[in-house]
């Protein structure tokens, strides 16, 4: 067959950068390759098929076929699930090639940056199953012909490197080498994008390149900032890696590898090797590749006898610093340890280079491991936002005896671009983040074991690879702080879904319309002017003009006369929360001292975003009352007004219930005279009332965020602390008491009642097996109030409380009812009595005569239904009742039974034991019945 190179030229371009081994040489055969061609370098994914259009000759086509399956998964629609995504990887390490070639499959366009020139690391990594068959699935075999073909499987760094690299580039990945990466430049202005702090001196295009996604591969040593690292300390242990000159000779092909030796499984080699050279190791592993790799743990005593540490240091830095090593040890060290280790039968031993052309040989501590408490996080500035992943070293560490760090790099690295295709898709960032986290939990527990066993079908889709998986183990709530706006006002977040046209809390959509707004509605007052939202609002007077504004009958400006600027702000804090339903988030010292900026946007917000429709009318008219925008904010302030009413209900009445909500229906006519309500205390808090109660949590004294306030009679907490002091649910507004005399707060079901003796009809004292009674017991006209029955008033039960009345007046009246509110009709069901031994006997006997022709819950003819688990039940009564279960002996149930009148007898002779339990063995063969009774 005649050479390729005789018809085309590019062909020969093609199979020099297949085989090319060194990452310059493939950089310049790949733009020989392009400009034979005549393509454009990073291109896209449109530049691979055009590639592939022009070099369809044999030996290309079978690296074709290859990439070509794994892009046609349905998972890449066809390259077209994420065209509209711009992507940035910081490294161009094996997990960050590897997350690339996911992204350019996807569609997104790709750009990588690494610091380095070269690929120069030798280190052998191991390979689990599924990372082989990713691998040849993407050409390895093609770019490298003896992959795994050793008895082992493993691979080098570079290796994998040179592979991967080849793969981008042919996917159209834009790659600039010798460029740092220092941080994030945030957009300066809306409209603008996130850009690449980048030295030294990076081109323009680079350097004005937009992106809204970031994923870092760039090693354990560099975390973009806002992720936090958590150290993962044990006890020491100091690892040698030692890398010696492959020369591929017979006898070094025939000298087997060592996947691993630990002293616990073979104490003989190691008390060997001790004896015959003085080094003491905890274990030793040999692969062979490019180079012969070693890697062992060695004990410090050992170190520091061998002249191989100087001195002794409590700390590791210092132990192992370049400055307490010695270089010419540490070398005879590991070249004794590996010529003992395989029989001297390597020969002359010469280390390979790394890439300051120094003997690649090194002493590390692997005792600290560091490990990123979040995989992701989402940052947002003039309302553009950058999704940042980690991958790679800086997600997580790995632990080299365990050879995870490639495999679990890979995972993360599919996790990863699985996060940037739902991210395209529109899923909400919450979503996204809380997604990825549970994904993130998984990644440490991964093994070949516990992850699926056809390997053939991984994929980019989680439930290809983790056949325990849930999406939905971090919950959106819980990844909030992995959310970060980088401007003053806070996040919109309603329903855990953030509004990308909303950037701002509340409707406002910037500050500039926030702060329009509320020069709008304080304009005409005198002594206020609002130029900004902080120090406008220190001295107390704009938020009370505000505040009458919106509702000129709430405050007047004659009585903040003599007040100082903490009074007159709590007073208006205090109005707006009862009477406007606009709950604090913000506490009157924190305004008056202009500490949280935040805060007061958050809260100004919340004006704007109940009070937007109102027409503007300049300065302290006095109008109507132009109430709520919104059905919300009326039934707060009901709310609240029955609150006020239930905590004084408690203090006057020792044995109250919980209050009903009644209307005044004793006339038949629908307007009801409007009683005046419980008004707000028009005497301001003292100052000591105020004191950082916005700062700190009223219960547990820690510091408040905005986002996490909770506001309570005057009181900020968290929402996590605010539980019921009895079972610890979460406490929501109308579903909660304080009490009165220990001042805690309780669910409605846990209130403490004040002791009360109730007795029954008949004046006997209350038995404890009484049953509560039932709505069927209830007398006929005892019926419930509901705030819809104004026909008839209800009867009062001496053993209820005396319930008071809320009057409302007619417009609050007419404003309930275009609420559409329906009433439950459904009482919640009393609390079931304690079963007693007649109870169970009933139980009993009726399970046991399931199936023989009894009718149990409908009786037919003059059957009854069993009355055993009454209290009062005596033996006249229990035999009537045991009839009317068992059916008598003439047969009126259709089923006799000659034995039913010893049942019968039995049962009733068991009511003279005080306690007794027995157990109804049934056999429906033999129609045999036992019962046994044990007093």
């Amino acid at each position: 067959m005649a050479s390729p190179t005789s018809t085309n030229p590019a062909h020969a371009h093609f199979e020099s950068f297949l085989q090319a081994q060194l990452c310059q040489d493939v950089l310049s055969s790949f733009q020989e390759l392009c400009g034979a061609l005549g393509l454009e370098p990073s291109g896209g994914l449109p530049q691979y098929h055009k590639i592939k259009d022009q070099l369809n000759y044999w030996s290309a086509k079978s690296l074709w076929t290859k990439l070509d399956k794994r892009a046609g998964q349905p998972v890449y629609q066809q390259g077209r699930a994420c065209t509209s995504t711009k992507c940035l990887v910081v490294g161009a390490g094996p997990c960050g090639l590897r997350v690339a070639v996911e992204l350019a499959l996807l569609g997104a366009r790709v750009v990588l940056v690494e610091k380095r020139t070269k690929f120069s690391r030798h280190n052998v990594l191991h390979l689990w199953p599924f990372t082989i068959h990713d691998l040849r699935a993407l050409g390895a075999k093609k770019f490298y012909g003896r992959f795994c073909t050793g008895t082992l499987d493993h691979i080098s760094i570079r290796q994998l490197q040179l592979l991967l690299l080849k793969v981008v580039l042919l996917l159209g990945v834009e790659i600039h080498w010798g460029v740092t990466f220092t941080g994030l430049q945030s957009p300066p202005r809306k409209g603008t994008g996130w850009r690449a702090q980048l030295q030294p001196n990076p081109p323009a295009q680079l350097a004005n390149y937009e992106f809204d996604v970031l994923i870092s591969a760039a090693g354990g040593k560099f975390v973009p900032e806002g992720f936090k690292v958590r150290e993962m300390r044990g006890k020491l242990a100091i690892g040698i890696t030692a890398n010696f000159v492959n020369g591929r000779t017979v006898e070094e092909t025939q000298v087997p590898e060592i996947s691993g030796v630990a002293r616990i499984y073979n104490q003989s080699f190691f008390q060997s090797l001790l004896k015959a050279t003085g080094i003491d190791l905890e274990n030793i592993v040999y692969y062979k590749d490019d180079t012969h790799y070693f890697v062992m743990t060695a004990k410090k005593q050992c170190l520091l006898r061998l002249g191989v540490l100087r001195q002794d240091w409590p700390d590791t830095d210092r132990l192992l610093g370049s400055a307490n090593v010695v270089p010419e040890a540490l070398q005879r060290f590991a070249r004794a340890a590996a010529d003992f280790a395989t029989h001297g039968k390597l020969g002359k031993l010469e280390f390979a280079q790394d890439a300051h052309r120094q003997p690649d040989v090194s002493a590390f501590d692997f005792t600290s491991m560091m490990r990123a408490e979040s995989s992701a996080r989402v940052q947002e500035k003039h309302g553009a936002r950058l999704l940042l992943g980690l991958v790679g070293d800086c997600l997580v560490e790995p632990f080299w005896p365990l050879g995870t760090g490639v495999a679990r790099g890979f995972l993360a690295a599919f996790d990863a671009a699985w996060m940037v295709k739902r991210w395209a898709e529109g899923a909400e960032p919450l979503e996204v983040l809380a997604e990825r986290e549970s994904l993130y939990q998984l990644l440490s527990q991964t093994s070949p074991e516990n992850m699926h066993r056809n390997v053939a079908q991984y994929g980019l889709d989680p439930a290809t690879r983790y056949p325990n998986l849930n999406l939905r183990a971090v919950t959106p709530n819980q990844v909030r702080d992995l959310y970060d706006v980088l401007t003053k006002e806070p996040v919109q977040r309603n329903n855990d879904k953030i509004d990308a046209e909303m950037p701002t809390t509340g409707s406002a959509g910037t500050q500039e319309e926030l702060l329009r707004w509320c020069q709008e509605q304080t304009a005409g007052y005198p002594g206020v002017h609002v130029s900004d939202l902080s120090s406008s609002w220190t001295d107390g007077l704009a938020l009370c003009a505000l505040v009458h504004r919106l509702q000129p009958g709430l405050l007047e400006p004659s009585e903040l006369q003599g007040l100082g600027a903490l009074e007159a702000t709590a007073w208006a804090l205090k109005v707006a929360e009862h009477e406007l339903g606009i709950t604090p988030v913000v506490s009157a010292q924190a305004v008056v001292a202009g500490s949280d900026p935040l805060g007061l946007i958050a809260y100004l917000s919340h004006f704007h975003s109940a009070f937007r429709s109102t027409a503007h009318s300049p300065g302290p008219v006095s109008q109507a009352s132009p109430g709520t925008s919104s059905a919300v904010l009326f039934l707060g302030k009901l709310q609240r007004t029955l609150q006020r009413s239930r905590a004084k209900e408690n203090a006057e009445d020792a044995g109250g219930k919980k209050l009903r909500l009644e209307m005044d229906a004793e006339s038949p006519s629908t307007e009801v005279p409007p009683d005046p309500e419980p008004a707000v205390p028009l005497t301001p808090p003292s100052q000591h009332q105020e004191a950082g109660a916005g700062d700190l949590c009223a219960l547990c004294g820690e510091h408040l965020y905005i986002l996490e306030r909770l506001c309570v009679d005057g009181h900020f907490f968290h929402r996590s602390c605010f539980r019921c002091h009895t079972c610890e649910a979460t406490l929501w507004p109308g579903g909660y008491e304080q009490h009165p005399g220990d001042g805690h707060f309780y669910c409605l079901q846990h209130l403490p009642q004040p002791d009360h003796k109730e007795e029954g009809s008949d004046g006997g004292p209350e038995s404890p097996e009484l049953p509560t009674p039932s709505e069927n017991s209830m007398p006929p006209g005892l019926s419930t109030p509901t705030a819809s029955q104004e026909g008839a008033g209800p009867v009062p039960d001496p053993s209820q409380p005396t319930r008071r009345r809320i009057h409302l007046s007619s417009l609050e009246r007419q404003r309930l009812s275009s609420l559409n509110l329906t009433p439950d009709p459904e009482m919640e069901p009393p609390p079931k009595p304690p079963r007693s031994c007649s109870a169970l006997a009933r139980h009993a006997l009726e399970s046991s005569f399931v199936g023989w022709g009894l009718p149990v819950q409908s009786p037919q003819g003059n059957c009854h239904p069993c009355r055993c688990a009454d209290p009062g039940w005596d033996r006249v009564g229990a035999l009537s009742s045991c009839r009317g279960i068992l059916g008598n002996t003439e047969g009126s149930c259709g089923d006799p039974r000659p034995w039913q009148p010893l049942l019968c007898s039995i049962l009733l002779s068991s009511s003279h034991a005080p306690t007794h339990t027995f157990s109804l063995h049934q056999t429906r063969r033999a129609s045999v019945t036992t019962m046994l009774f044990v007093a």
